[in-house]
């Protein structure tokens, strides 16, 4: 296969082993994506039917090496989340655009704790992460970990519990999602 490449780790053509700053915030990116979707080197490399070797998406991950961009979108295709979302945000001007990712936190917001919501079970908790899983998609944060609902979060979240929106916040805790600001 024929792939163009575009170099996201400074390397010249050919060169394994040169990181930028760059490569370096590209591949950190690839192993949150993997890790928030549970799954080791080894298990992306099987699932794949061997299309991402483990230790080749492991070099792209400690951006060690290059990743082209037709590899690219069809590793966001075996993750299931848009190919933009395997790339951080570039720290450089913003050439009148709008930078991504940043969000403002209001006071009222609470956290919840991803992880912990993915071990518990019954159709509150699935209706709960389908939920958090479209807000997640929305701000175009995947780091899979803690997610920060807002105020007008909380109205869906209250009936998706069974709840008024007051009683929202503490029935999370009681489930142990909630996490102090």
């Amino acid at each position: 296969m024929n792939d163009s490449v575009v170099d996201l780790t400074g390397a010249a053509e050919g060169e394994i082993g040169v990181t930028s700053g760059y490569g370096k915030k590209v591949g950190e990116r690839l192993r949150a994506i993997r890790r928030q979707k549970r799954l080791s080197l080894q298990e992306v490399e099987a699932a794949s039917g061997q299309e991402f070797k483990a230790s080749v998406l492991g070099a792209y991950e400690r951006g060690e090496r290059a990743i082209s961009v037709p590899r690219l979108q069809r590793l966001a295709r075996f993750y299931n989340v848009p190919v933009d979302q395997l790339l951080p945000n570039d720290d450089g001007p913003a050439f009148g655009l709008e930078q991504r990712g940043a969000v403002a936190v209001e006071p009222s917001s609470v956290r919840i704790d991803l992880r912990r919501l993915e071990e518990l079970k019954g159709p509150e908790a699935e209706m709960l992460n389908r939920y958090l899983t479209m807000i997640q998609v929305q701000r175009q944060d995947f780091n899979g970990r803690m997610l920060t609902v807002r105020r007008d979060d909380m109205r869906a979240i209250a009936c998706i519990l069974g709840v008024a929106v007051d009683r929202a916040p503490e029935r999370l805790d009681v489930l142990g999602l909630s996490v102090a600001n």
